[in-house]
């Protein structure tokens, strides 16, 4: 039986939670400037997040703001996003062209809304072939839990994507209403604790303080054990949070760093 891990010290929390960032741009009015800037973020005092998530066309620029500042994080993109309404040969096309621009993981959302109408076989379909135009790279598969809603779906959304071949389930693209939940979160982590093999987690959208990501940590510490917590199986996807991190361990954020909505 697991026990659960209560974070006595916010300052503990908030600094294994910076780690486990994948700190996000996915603005419709980004530019390379402010995926520059995006980087320098992401050189805190305390160290750096887990990745940085950016739109597939920013992928150069963010290389080359890493190499000149000389930070080396993974870069994660997303096919698919964040609509979910691409054929499984368009998405697949997307990720193949994510990882030929030098992707190190992918994020595709799942198509939600053909599971909601019944059609669970598109859903295994997509992520079958984005499983093959991966590769080798990490894939996650952000299957829109606020949308689903139902727990029975998003269960069955977990499972499709596992049973295709998926490296992390991912809750949420951060552009709806309803993003990453408590609820979700558990259903998900239910399905993985059954899957046979190692399944990765990401909740992403709304997670904005450190307390909201001590919450997280404890949750998934209660399903998963505490080996759980470390970036190869656990990430938040956000890029207000970390603003709000690095306050709480006594350091001053920019304004990138405290002001983003994701």
């Amino acid at each position: 039986m697991k026990t659960r891990l209560t974070w006595n010290r916010a300052t503990e929390a908030a600094l294994t939670a910076l780690h486990l960032i994948d700190l996000t741009s996915l603005n419709d009015d980004d530019t390379d400037a402010t995926i520059k800037a995006l980087v320098r973020t992401a050189q805190t005092p305390v160290g750096t997040p887990a990745a940085l998530c950016i739109y597939p066309r920013f992928i150069d620029a963010a290389r080359a703001a890493m190499q000149a500042c000389g930070l080396n994080l993974p870069i994660a993109t997303v096919a698919n996003f964040p609509a979910g309404e691409a054929t499984p040969e368009a998405a697949a096309l997307e990720v193949s062209r994510a990882v030929e621009l030098g992707a190190d993981e992918i994020d595709v959302v799942f198509p939600y809304r053909a599971l909601m109408s019944g059609d669970p076989g598109a859903g295994h379909e997509l992520v079958r072939q984005c499983r093959v135009a991966a590769r080798n790279k990490c894939l996650k598969v952000i299957l829109e839990t606020g949308e689903l809603k139902d727990t029975a779906l998003i269960r069955q959304a977990s499972e499709i994507a596992i049973e295709e071949g998926t490296d992390f389930i991912k809750t949420s693209t951060g552009k709806v209403a309803v993003n990453a939940t408590f609820a979700a979160t558990a259903d998900i982590l239910a399905v993985i604790r059954q899957a046979g093999r190692t399944v990765g987690f990401k909740a992403a959208g709304g997670v904005r303080t450190a307390e909201e990501a001590a919450a997280y940590l404890n949750l998934v510490q209660w399903h998963m054990g505490s080996s759980y917590t470390v970036p190869a199986t656990f990430r938040f996807g956000a890029s207000g949070l970390l603003g709000n991190l690095l306050e709480t361990l006594g350091h001053r954020a920019n304004a990138m760093q405290s002001g983003s909505n994701y």
